[in-house]
């Protein structure tokens, strides 16, 4: 085909879908003579607004879909590996049985979808929205769920074997005895979701886990080790952290009355707003590398994450 006939092919193809009296991603593939099981293989589609088609067995390997809105989509059995989803909005889109294999979602919202026995081996799911998602029997072996909000999410039956789940919300997610999953992180859920009282919980690896508002009044974490640990809000009355690591940790609104911080590593841990907290113990923390986020100028040190 010469170039002008390629032209005028191109033109009758831009007034095909000009003429077109839908606003159906599917059907105007279709115009366009476009297989979507075929053709959309590393398609560039960021940005597009594609909420609600029918897109089900799809092939967008490799597909470029920044900030696009697929919400509320039928992307059911579609091949997204590989695919770049990064802010793209996903919520309440059926994306059961899809391969998402390598797929970058980093701050993508798949708030409520459905990725029942969904593939996302080695996906990076960086502050990823996955509250209220069904997840069950899904692939997440060797994930990056870094910062990932998971509350509420159903991970009954998953494979989280190599997942990383460094700061990870896992506040009233679900799990069975068939998810599989570190037992770091197993342990991590069940300190958020099981409130129990004087938890034996000494020399356990407990670094950047997210333990937001948990409950461990009276628990015994003797040389646990706490780096880079999220314990805002946390109820820590009457515990024991002595020799335990807690550089970089947040303890921010933490309840901290009764709390045994003898030997404890406290460089660059995070204070402010404690309840318990003495004046005594406030300059013996500082003394010890701590900072105190409602001390003046301290609000201007910044910590980035390890």
């Amino acid at each position: 085909m010469s170039d002008a006939d390629f032209i005028r092919e191109v033109e009758k193809l831009y007034q095909r879908i000009a003429e077109a009296d839908t606003n159906d991603f599917v059907q105007l593939t279709k115009i366009a003579g476009l297989d979507i099981k075929r053709d959309l293989v590393g398609a560039n589609l960021s940005r597009a607004k594609l909420s609600m088609p029918d897109l089900s067995g799809a092939n967008l390997r490799e597909a470029n879909l920044i900030r696009a809105n697929l919400s509320g989509a039928n992307l059911s059995g579609a091949n997204l590996s590989g695919a770049n989803l990064s802010g793209a909005n996903l919520s309440e889109t059926k994306l059961s049985g899809a391969d998402l294999g390598e797929a970058i979602l980093s701050g993508t919202d798949l708030s409520e979808a459905n990725l029942s026995e969904a593939i996302l081996s080695r996906a990076n799911l960086w502050q990823a929205d996955l509250s209220e998602t069904n997840l069950s029997r899904a692939n997440l072996s060797k994930a990056n769920l870094w910062e990932a909000n998971l509350s509420g999410a159903n991970l009954s039956g998953a494979n989280l074997i190599g997942a990383n789940l460094i700061g990870a919300d896992l506040k009233n997610t679900q799990m069975d005895e068939k998810t599989v999953i570190a037992d770091k992180w197993r342990l991590v859920w069940e300190i958020v979701n099981i409130d129990r009282s004087n938890r034996r919980l000494t020399g356990v690896d407990l670094s950047y886990a997210n333990l937001k508002k948990s409950f461990l009044v009276g628990a015994n974490l003797i040389d646990a080790d706490l780096t880079g640990a999220i314990l805002t809000e946390a109820n820590l009355t009457d515990a024991d952290l002595s020799g335990s690591n807690l550089e970089q940790a947040d303890l921010i609104e933490a309840n901290l009355t009764g709390v045994s911080f003898n030997h404890a590593i406290v460089k660059d841990a995070r204070f402010g707003s404690n309840t318990g907290m003495s004046k005594s113990l406030q300059q013996d923390l500082i003394a010890r590398g701590a900072i105190f986020e409602d001390a003046p100028g301290d609000r201007s040190r910044v910590l980035a994450p390890v």
